[in-house]
């Protein structure tokens, strides 16, 4: 039986799986596609997430779609608004039929004979294996592990007679209602679940090991709701997303320039929000703004419940569990029914596929990002990975949408593959300038990056908006392969095969 084959194989239908989808049918009507999703559903992180209060620390303004305005009242959304949103945009633009689940790609593997990958993918539902080959293969899996999470184990864990819950496995049916709980650690998934936790529990306890920065914004947009009421929602959107845009570049340029000025405004803000409460230990991270990411919390639920006496923060390490609760290094013991370890992800650049280009196995730390979604030496490959100090969403927009432009510009110039080049100075700098445990856990598995452009990642949606939608297809770091005629293919192949 003949392999399936398509212009365009997705590997991945999330939030930017489903925006490569509609970017094909909005701008290269009549391209063959897939998506290859490993899981039962779409929705990737917004399905597979489902702890309380789950939501995105972006706004939807920005988190949404350019093509598709997000119209709920809620600019601060939870996960199954989010979900919703995807599942609602990929029905509008016909990409639901176009979906394969339960398929989790294994290998890709490049023929320049012939063109093409072939995709290797495991039945998830019947372990069968199955291929597809592409002329076109664009990875839009995130960079994080679906099955599993960072979990340091801790000393005496065995010993304790509550229940410990990572976030990643939320069980269906837990129940903290009169519950004494301590949520380890300080990142944008503890500072959602304290406040929500807070609601059942008899008590919440956020333990951090480091302070993050936190701030409160209005769960709902202002000019968003003043604008709907004035204007239709095509006009209303862009406005208020780059309103968005440029207050989040504004931030994080002044966070990179003048860290001392930012660290001061957040502490006044936390001080106006917690008076009386001990900022100096529980929100004065020993970094500057932006080395790690800004925790967002919606109209300033944590701070709501940490003023209520409904939660509350300890800032110190963990000497070991006891039966029940934890003993910290200073002395102090945490009482505790469930202790949640909300202590972070686990990276998996590529959905954790193997890559091959002709036979050669491709180490992603071997290669050299190009405009940060291609690699160094591998053909007619893309990888969405999104911004770490803006919302995901505004660079896979840019990403899918460079995708179809360079495609159109294969087409019309007859050429069968792009690849791009390395530096001919090389590159040693790391894929993503991030402090975060996460990134530093996995940077040695990602590709390097180089001093200028086209290699250099910016971090910057304003400098990749005119790089991505307007700048050249044709420079010094992509390099493209004519189409070869099938008689000269068939005598091309022969001789190597025969040598």
């Amino acid at each position: 039986m003949a392999t399936e084959h398509v212009d365009v194989l997705v590997v991945g239908a999330g939030l930017s799986g489903i925006g490569a989808a509609c970017h094909l049918e909005l701008e290269r009507p009549g391209t063959s596609y897939l998506l290859l999703e490993s899981r039962a559903a779409l929705g990737g992180t917004w399905d597979l997430f489902r702890y309380p209060g789950i939501r995105s620390d972006s706004d939807m303004f920005t988190l949404g779609y350019s093509f598709r305005p997000w119209d709920e009242a809620t600019s601060i959304a939870d996960g199954p608004s989010i979900r919703r949103y995807i599942e609602d945009t990929a029905r509008e633009y016909g990409v639901t039929g176009k979906i394969r689940y339960h398929h989790r790609v294994l290998s890709a593997e490049w023929s320049t004979a012939d063109g093409r990958w072939t995709v290797t993918a495991e039945r998830t539902d019947t372990g069968e294996t199955v291929q597809l080959t592409c002329s076109w293969l664009s990875v839009c899996s995130g960079y994080y592990r679906y099955d599993e999470g960072f979990r340091p184990s801790f000393a005496g864990e065995e010993r304790f007679g509550g229940q410990l819950v990572h976030p990643q496995h939320w069980p269906e049916d837990l129940d903290v209602t009169g519950k004494r709980v301590v949520v380890i650690g300080s990142g944008a998934t503890a500072v959602t679940l304290v406040p929500n936790l807070a609601e059942q529990a008899e008590h919440v306890t956020m333990l951090q090991r480091t302070p993050s920065y936190v701030m409160s914004l209005p769960s709902r947009d202002p000019l968003a709701q003043w604008l709907r009421t004035r204007l239709p929602a095509r006009i209303a959107y862009p406005v208020v997303r780059w309103k968005n845009v440029l207050t989040a570049t504004a931030l994080y340029q002044l966070s990179r320039r003048r860290p001392a000025t930012v660290r001061k405004m957040i502490r006044r803000l936390t001080e106006k929000q917690l008076p009386g409460f001990d900022v100096d230990t529980h929100f004065n991270p020993p970094y500057d703004p932006w080395d790690q990411r800004l925790c967002l919390v919606p109209d300033g639920d944590l701070f709501r419940a940490l003023r209520r006496g409904k939660a509350s923060i300890v800032t110190d390490r963990i000497a070991g569990f006891t039966e029940d609760g934890i003993e910290l290094a200073s002395g102090e013991h945490l009482p505790a029914d469930v202790v949640v370890t909300a202590t972070g992800l686990n990276l998996l650049p590529a959905g954790g596929m193997t890559i091959a280009v002709d036979g050669e196995q491709v180490e992603l730390a071997d290669t050299v990002s190009y405009k940060g979604m291609m690699l160094s030496g591998v053909p007619n490959f893309a990888m969405v990975i999104g911004y770490t100090n803006a919302s995901w969403t505004l660079k896979a927009d840019l990403v899918n949408g460079y995708v179809c432009r360079l495609l159109d510009h294969m087409d019309a110039h007859g050429y069968v593959s792009a690849t791009p080049l390395a530096p001919p100075e090389g590159a040693d700098a790391p894929f993503l300038d991030l402090a975060a445990g996460y990134v530093q856990r996995s940077l040695a598995g990602l590709p390097k990056q180089g001093g200028r452009a086209p290699w250099r990642l910016h971090q910057n949606y304003l400098r990749d908006v005119a790089v991505m939608r307007r700048g050249p297809l044709e420079d010094e770091g992509m390099t493209f392969q004519p189409r070869v005629p099938a008689g000269a293919r068939t005598v091309a192949t022969a001789g190597r095969t025969g040598a």
